[in-house]
């Protein structure tokens, strides 16, 4: 019955579960998925994640599908871990979820109203997040904020935890006034200051960054991801105009280099301006 289900492409996920048990069978199964354990996966859970962010941000839907396919794969095999160990089944995870979702609905899985902003919602949802995190002892306003976010985001995340009990800036314009003045302090002290201090004071930058995104409503992830990409498209543009006379950029100066970004900087607004 196994191979046949193996084999079986109507079968769904029962079949994704049966194949990962097979996987990780003490006798039978794959040496390297034997051997993985919770903290040797996880950094492919990150990834995997990653990548499906990467497929939407570039809309490639086909890719989205096996990138969603990957990133399915390793809640099977965490679950199926959990499941050897004794602590949790994959059914387990997926009843866990589904009353989570009917309770943190019950506009639309109760008798309350639906006539609510989405603004409003998102206030509900988080008033029964934080009932939830104080039935798991979660005293702390910060508590259960997960350390192994990308560090931009769970500043953000700290930032509106602690805004919610009334330790935040009331101004976007006190934000920048505080970016002003740790960025002053740096350039002031970097010449006396060891290299772990610079770190602390690059750190105190970067959390002020976030905080002042936080204010003006914009993702410092999704930012620097559009940056980056903005950054790998010009630097492209540079290396293909080099090429195209022969050169490379370590043979070129910084003010050539300089020119050619303004250059793929400017084809970019006029290609802009035109659509």
């Amino acid at each position: 019955m196994g191979d046949t289900l193996i084999h079986d492409s109507s079968a769904g996920i029962e079949r994704l579960l049966h194949i990962m048990r097979r996987l990780r069978d003490p006798a039978t199964g794959c040496p390297w998925d034997i051997e993985q354990t919770f903290d040797t996966i996880a950094p492919y859970t990150i990834e995997e994640a990653y990548e499906v962010a990467d497929a939407i941000e570039r809309a490639d839907w086909p890719e989205l599908e096996g990138e969603l396919g990957d990133l399915l794969l390793q809640t099977v095999y965490h679950t199926a871990m959990g499941e050897e160990a004794g602590h949790f089944t994959f059914q387990s995870v997926v009843t866990a979820i589904s009353d989570k979702m009917v309770a943190r609905h019950p506009h639309v899985f109760g008798d309350e109203s639906r006539d609510k902003s989405a603004e409003q919602q998102t206030r509900d949802w988080e008033a029964i997040k934080a009932a939830e995190r104080s039935q798991k002892a979660q005293k702390g306003a910060l508590d259960g904020v997960a350390m192994n976010l990308p560090a931009l985001l769970r500043a953000v995340k700290l930032q509106k935890r602690a805004a919610r009990v009334g330790f935040d800036w009331p101004e976007t314009g006190q934000v920048l006034a505080k970016l002003t003045e740790e960025a002053a302090e740096l350039v002031e002290a970097r010449d006396t200051l060891t290299h772990t201090q610079v770190v602390e004071e690059m750190g105190d930058i970067l959390f002020v960054m976030a905080n002042l995104a936080r204010h003006l409503d914009v993702d410092p992830e999704e930012a620097l991801r559009k940056t980056n990409a903005k950054f790998t498209r010009r630097f492209a543009a540079i290396e293909t105009a080099l090429a195209q006379n022969g050169k490379r950029p370590e043979d070129s100066t910084l003010e050539d280099m300089d020119a050619l970004w303004d250059q793929a900087k400017h084809a970019e607004k006029s290609a802009v301006s035109s659509d």
